[in-house]
């Protein structure tokens, strides 16, 4: 039997993020303890009055639960109610000690002068001109913004989306929604193609609409290009779209045909791109071929006295292959040097950079993460930016570089590290940029992963055969002595890794064998919080990194954070966002590009403020401060655990990994590589050797569709 219910919210215990699903505890009036209560709820924030329609229930476990169908929220009338309704966050402007003043200032009025009367809110100590502004702007917002998510909730969406969907589109976003729903998919972070198509069947749009099928056609191809590709053939692709879109061949087909006369897709024989992307790849292949085949500007009469002299100015000698990498420097316009680690390649950069400097020629030195850029500045004692930095990125500049085909790059010589993680696009806007009488130099170890955007690049370059290449096989003497990287070549050369240390050798690579994915955890946690840190004396936050195979699972990413957040950070200012939870002095990571806040995919950072009345959160970037809207907070994920995608272009002083056969899928010999090779001081792998064999074995990479190579072999200078 149906019954109703009311009262106040207290807190939160789990919300999914897909469905809006929420336990939660109320307090209600005539019930000593909380009431348990369970069902699809709104955003709401504690301190709120819930009016919930629905059925009691027993669980066998948890006892009384209270099951409700719909929910409305009430405006609270008691002073605490109130005070804790304004202090929870919800409206920018107010937090918990302005939340406080007001209600002793206007008693059980506070709502009312807020709603009609905010000029007296002038009253209160603290509040001026500009905050009564906010918060009259904030009150409106979210009164509108319930709206939006009264008929979001109608059509199953995530009422989490409503806030970035009326942000986007204001007071029309109803309007904008009920027009072409899948403009979401296309202008909202967060909302993909399943959410809109969920809101267009509600709506009544037929399966075969062409504005459906034209959607469909874009987000398979863009999730394509979220797993490497740079093109998909045509047969396939119709394929993979019939998969979501549930329609015949000839309606996908139709769209197909739609998107190229429109420009947003490119059809090239059978190969299908995105437009940007096939813009993208030819013109990597038409800049390169330009650059490698201008003429040289440096020009050295005694070479191998110039070079002689610099390995005395730096105290070096290089070995065979490093100086040929240091000819091949003043030769070549386009040069790769790859290799592992410990072979030499900052050596390298060093004493071309000496020469380079010497004859007077301008050098830049970048690499795509800030982690990486900031280790090759140290390494070689010159400045290096980001890739993104050095093209002068500018929201401003239709979200687009300053240093394009029309304001080149002031350079004679661009060094590129970790270029292996370059995708095709930014590729394409460097090479744009780079002045074709220029020397350009790509420095990476096209072993490890590749780039996590669409393309295979520094690989394409290597095969086509058409960029003289110098790759360094051989470990140095002092990189001898350490066990990680000893075993990561090893790991390479398909060699299982040696665990013990030999005479004279350190041991800084461990393998604990161990089965059970529970126990592996529990390993885990005991490592990172207790055995490293007093054994090592590292700190376990910023010295320790977990890395993972896997997102889900009980050694997966999510389970991994929640887990050493509650051993590593237990305390501190909590924000509950859904089913993240956000505590000061968290690890956290942004995942993916923001141009306008300049942090990028992979930048790693700590948590140094919640700032409930402006509604934000504060992380510090490695000293540079950014700041986060509540409603962006999925840009953001805890980093205690990382997958092994997201920590390329880093180094960590300590690497801890599971390893176990339920990775099966993901275990590959290029992901264990890159794994390893990303600690320095200490790797540990916990797992079997069952797991660790698949992984080794496994050197077929998956595919990834790039015509790169075949364009560099073919293009005519």
């Amino acid at each position: 039997m149906q019954t109703e219910i009311q009262g106040q919210l207290e807190r939160i215990t789990f919300r999914s993020d897909e469905n809006h699903f929420t336990i939660a505890k109320i307090k209600v009036k005539g019930h000593k303890s909380l009431v348990t209560v369970l069902g699809n709820l709104l955003t709401v924030s504690p301190g709120e009055i819930l009016r919930l329609t629905g059925t009691w229930d027993r669980h066998p476990k948890y006892g009384e639960q209270f099951k409700f169908t719909s929910c409305e929220t009430v405006v609270p009338a008691t002073l605490h109610g109130i005070e804790r309704y304004l202090g929870s966050g919800l409206i920018k402007g107010i937090g918990p000690v302005m939340a406080k003043r007001l209600v002793e200032k206007f008693g059980t009025d506070t709502l009312e002068v807020i709603e009609k009367q905010t000029h007296r809110l002038s009253e209160v100590e603290g509040i001026g001109e500009k905050r009564i502004g906010m918060i009259r702007s904030a009150w409106q917002e979210q009164k509108e913004v319930r709206g939006v998510m009264l008929f979001l909730q109608s059509h199953d969406v995530s009422s989490a989306y409503a806030a970035k969907i009326y942000r986007q589109y204001g007071r029309e976003s109803i309007a904008v929604v009920k027009e072409n729903p899948f403009r979401l998919a296309t202008d909202i972070s967060g909302v993909g193609f399943r959410t809109a198509d969920t809101i267009a069947a509600k709506l009544g749009m037929p399966k075969d609409a062409p504005m459906r099928a034209e959607a469909g056609v874009l987000y398979v191809l863009q999730q394509l290009a979220g797993e490497g590709h740079v093109y998909y053939p045509y047969d396939e692709l119709i394929d993979e779209c019939l998969k979501i879109l549930d329609i015949g061949p000839a309606p996908v087909a139709t769209a197909v045909s739609a998107l190229c006369k429109a420009n947003r897709l490119f059809r090239e024989d059978e190969a299908v791109y995105l437009t940007e992307f096939h813009i993208a790849e030819k013109g990597v292949a038409e800049s390169l071929t330009a650059i490698r085949t201008e003429q040289r500007r440096l020009f050295l009469e005694d070479r191998d006295g110039a070079i002689a002299a610099v390995q005395e100015d730096l105290g070096i000698t290089l070995a065979q292959n490093q100086a040929r990498a240091v000819r091949e420097s003043l030769d070549a316009k386009v040069l790769v040097i790859t290799g592992g680690p410990g072979t030499g390649k900052t050596t390298i950069i060093r004493a071309i950079l000496r020469l380079h400097r010497g004859a007077g020629m301008r050098v830049l030195l970048a690499a795509p993460t800030g982690r990486a850029a900031k280790r090759m500045a140290e390494a070689t004692g010159h400045e290096a930016k980001t890739i993104h930095r050095l093209l002068e990125f500018s929201p401003k500049n239709n979200g687009g570089f300053r240093k394009n085909e029309e304001n080149l790059l002031e350079a004679d010589l661009i060094v590129i590290d970790e270029t292996s993680m370059v995708d095709v696009i930014l590729m394409y806007h460097l090479l744009q940029a780079a002045p074709k009488e220029a020397t350009l130099i790509f420095v990476g170890d096209v072993d490890q992963l590749p780039s996590v955007g669409a393309g295979n690049v520094l690989r394409d370059i290597i095969d086509s055969g058409q960029v003289p290449c110098v790759r360094l096989n051989e470990i140095f003497r002092q990189s001898r002595e350490s066990l990680i990287i000893v075993n990561a070549h090893r790991i390479n050369s398909g060699e299982l890794p040696i665990t013990q240390a030999g005479k004279g050798g350190q041991q800084d690579f461990y393998f604990i064998q161990q089965e059970e994915p529970e126990k592996v955890l529990d390993a885990i946690l005991n490592l990172c919080s207790e055995k490293v840190p007093n054994r090592f004396g590292l700190d376990p936050l910023n010295d320790i990194q977990v890395l993972t195979p896997m997102h889900r699972g009980i050694v997966g990413a999510s389970n991994l954070n929640a887990e050493l957040q509650k051993h590593l950070n237990p305390s501190g200012d909590e924000l509950i966002r859904g089913t993240k939870v956000f505590r000061t002095g968290d690890k956290v990571m942004q995942i993916r590009n923001n141009y306008d806040k300049d942090v990028y995919n992979g930048d790693i950072g700590r948590i140094a403020l919640i700032n409930r009345e402006e509604h934000e959160v504060n992380v510090d970037f490695d000293g540079k401060m950014v700041g986060y809207d509540f409603t962006d907070l999925d840009e953001i994920m805890l980093a205690y655990a990382v997958s092994v995608h997201k920590s390329q272009g880093s180094e960590y002083p300590v690497v801890i990994m599971p390893v176990l056969t339920q990775h099966y899928l993901l275990l590959q010999r290029n992901l264990l590589y890159t794994a390893i090779t990303r600690g320095k001081k200490l790797v540990i792998l916990i797992g079997t050797k069952k797991a660790l064999a698949i992984a080794i074995r496994n050197n077929k990479p998956q595919q990834r569709y790039t015509m790169l190579k075949n364009r560099l072999i073919l293009v005519k200078s």
